[in-house]
């Protein structure tokens, strides 16, 4: 059954988690975390995101965006795909399945959020 289509708002708020293939930790050391936090402002100034809040857990992250442009999306993709190819380089792993670091086409619980919710 497909999956259905992720309603993008121009100036919403999301709440948007990514884990690793088999819940494997995505992080395995701060330069991962430092990596992945600078590969998160340079998606949110290429999209045009507000970045409201960010949680690092070992084997997933937790980001309240807010996207000005209505484009969760390709800054999802540009965020997990770019991190997981160089995490995959990093740590000397290929192949998508074998990779522990976040799903470039997969992110979940998108959930349209108020100023409310955040604070």
């Amino acid at each position: 059954m497909a999956r259905p289509l992720r309603l993008e708002i121009p100036g919403g708020l999301y709440h948007v988690t990514s884990r690793g293939e088999r819940r494997e930790n995505i992080y395995l050391s701060d330069t991962d975390r430092q990596r992945w936090l600078d590969l998160l402002v340079e998606v949110c100034s290429r999209h045009n995101w507000l970045c409201h809040a960010y949680c690092l857990m070992d084997n997933h992250y937790h980001v309240v965006v807010e996207t000005i442009d209505g484009n969760l999306s390709a800054g999802m993709r540009q965020l997990n795909g770019v991190y997981t190819q160089w995490h995959n380089r990093a740590h000397d792993r290929v192949g998508m399945w074998g990779v522990a670091a976040p799903s470039a086409n997969q992110f979940g619980r998108v959930s349209p959020t108020t100023a409310a919710h955040v604070q």
